[in-house]
């Protein structure tokens, strides 16, 4: 099987404190892999790093067959990484429909040839119709985006990283903010859209909905991956308990 992300001995350190050690890690093409840990696990500086924000001071990451470790985060995109993020963004004064247009715009605009070549915009609007339809966003198409409540918004995160038409989707607490009810649809969407062939690598610190959903677990503390497998044996793990209990966690609310 493919490789949509990998990740080699990656390390960074701030000051004496190694806030990622020696990370390598493979995700493979169409996987649902959570990555969680308790607070000041390292989950948000190697999100950071994947996502060309951050430069490791050792290590390399790969998209597929691209070494995209000198890459700026435009570049990234470029090459089939789709990002969302906890706190969502969207273009409030723009409808939603929009919002996704815009975003599936980038292969237009990528190339000045494409871009002249444009007279019109129907098939954008058609696809990203489509996508809103696929995250439960249908009827809400002429919505300012502004207006849309937390559940919706967070939905059009997703719609607006699949318009990229990425190889791997990285979620960053796409559940942050929302009631049970809402982080079970919002995490019902993210299945059903790796089951249409999308991967997904998902940092979350709500377990009860992560271990629902995902096949695989990898699991960080200070900085460096303690487990990776199955979510019952990696949480029957001794030491990945040792290290939400340590950290004055519970499973349900670690970050």
């Amino acid at each position: 099987m493919s490789v949509a992300l990998r990740l080699e001995g990656l390390a960074i350190q701030f000051g004496g404190v190694m806030a990622v050690n020696d990370v390598s890690l493979d995700v493979s093409t169409g996987a649902f892999v959570g990555l969680i840990g308790p607070n000041g696990a390292g989950k948000t500086t190697l999100v950071r790093i994947v996502e060309g924000m951050l430069r490791p001071s050792r290590g390399r990451v790969f998209l597929g067959d691209h070494d995209v470790t000198d890459l700026p985060t435009q570049g990234r995109v470029r090459l089939g990484l789709a990002l969302t993020h906890q706190i969502v963004r969207p273009f409030r004064q723009m409808t939603a429909l929009d919002n996704v247009v815009l975003a599936g715009g980038y292969r237009t605009t990528s190339s000045p040839v494409r871009a002249l070549s444009r007279v019109g915009r129907r098939a954008e609007t058609e696809q990203a119709a489509d996508i809103l339809a696929r995250v439960g966003l249908a009827g809400a198409e002429h919505k300012l985006a502004g207006t849309l409540p937390l559940g919706l918004l967070k939905r059009l995160e997703v719609a607006r990283a699949l318009a990229l038409d990425p190889k791997i989707i990285l979620l960053d607490e796409p559940l942050a903010g929302l009631n049970q009810a809402e982080a079970s649809k919002q995490i019902d969407t993210i299945l059903e859209v790796n089951a249409s062939g999308a991967t997904i690598a998902l940092v979350e610190h709500n377990l009860e909905e992560v271990l629902r959903v995902c096949r695989r677990l990898v699991v960080l503390n200070n900085g460096a991956i303690i487990a990776d497998g199955g979510p019952a044996e990696v949480m029957a793990d001794p030491v990945v308990r040792d290290a939400y209990i340590g950290a004055g966690t519970n499973r349900h609310a670690a970050a």
